[in-house]
């Protein structure tokens, strides 16, 4: 009977070494792939776990010299500062009427171009204008900073542009007039993103079967019929997703394009949160005070985040989790 049962009990336990044998053989294989992934995992715990161990600056009185875990705890003192902050409103207004701009105007723009980048028939063509519209993307926003300055200074292009056609009388200098600020941030940050943010679309386009296309052309459908009932429908999932992300990065104004761009003269709606937790916490040394604004950011990020993946869920049965 023992020697039936420890038969059994062998059997049982044979499998586990051919699984193991053959999850090695199948690394060996993607040894490269896995090398891959290991570098970004690496990344992402170099860059955003081991940080986190300073997020416990945002309960303490830190003043920049020595380890922090030795510093005095101050409690909720640094979250009850941001509340009586008399600029904090004015940054959440900023960061907020940006983004959102962003989001409502930027998103849908790259969705469109790839539809319509789908419906050119030139192969050539079709490269040429995905190469130009993908070009300000590899622009640092140092120079293509410099390079709008210059073209909205009051002798810049744009000035004499206006000015030739008479819907201008003299120069305007736009980036020291603050209610323009807005309008450039969100335009130039458009500019240079939509055709790099178009590729995801591109790809999932490209994925489509042609035998869909081929059926709605046999029941006569059209160009834009096939883009609204075929192509739309089909990366659906794709735009869900993307468009969870957009929401739950909708406090980031994208620091290097506003500190770039913002001046003295226009800091009354160029000062969003996180060119305000750099002034403060950088050039002021209220490293405490920076961290708990910068936690309470990244706290509302996660529950719009979730909202988002919520809803998306509800509408469209796509989510990230």
């Amino acid at each position: 009977m023992s020697a039936n049962l420890s038969a059994e009990a062998s059997a049982q336990a044979a499998p586990a070494p051919k699984k193991n044998r053959k999850l090695l053989v199948r690394l060996a294989n993607q040894k490269y792939l896995q090398a891959m992934a290991l570098l970004g995992i690496a990344w992402m715990i170099i860059f955003n776990y081991i940080p986190m161990y300073g997020i416990m600056l945002a309960f303490k009185e830190y003043i920049g010299i020595g380890d922090p875990a030795n510093a005095p705890w101050a409690g909720w003192t640094h979250f009850q500062a941001i509340w009586e902050d008399e600029q904090m409103l004015d940054v959440v207004k900023n960061t907020l009427g940006i983004s959102f701009l962003k989001l409502v105007i930027g998103f849908p723009i790259p969705i469109v171009f790839a539809l319509f980048l789908n419906e050119l028939r030139s192969l050539k063509f079709n490269r040429i204008v995905q190469t130009i519209s993908y070009l300000p993307h590899f622009l640092s926003w140092v120079i293509l900073g410099g390079i709008l300055i210059t073209f909205l200074s009051d002798v810049g292009i744009v000035n004499d542009i206006l000015m030739a056609l008479h819907l201008i009388d003299e120069p305007i200098t736009y980036l020291a007039e603050p209610e323009y600020f807005w309008t450039i941030a969100v335009g130039s940050d458009i500019w240079k993103e939509f055709g790099w943010n178009a590729i995801i679309y591109i790809a999932a386009i490209a994925s489509i079967s042609p035998e869909l296309y081929e059926a709605a052309t046999i029941d006569g459908a059209g160009r834009f019929q096939k883009m609204r009932f075929v192509t739309l429908p089909s990366i659906r999932g794709t735009i869900s997703i993307l468009f969870i992300l957009s929401v739950g990065a909708l406090l980031n104004s994208n620091f290097d394009q506003i500190m770039v761009l913002k001046n003295q003269v226009n800091e009354t709606t160029s000062q969003v949160i996180d060119t305000y937790v750099y002034q403060v916490g950088i050039s002021q040394g209220r490293f405490s005070y920076s961290t708990a604004v910068g936690l309470v950011k990244s706290v509302i990020a996660l529950i719009l985040l979730l909202f988002a993946n919520s809803v998306t869920k509800r509408l469209n049965q796509s989510s990230l989790f």
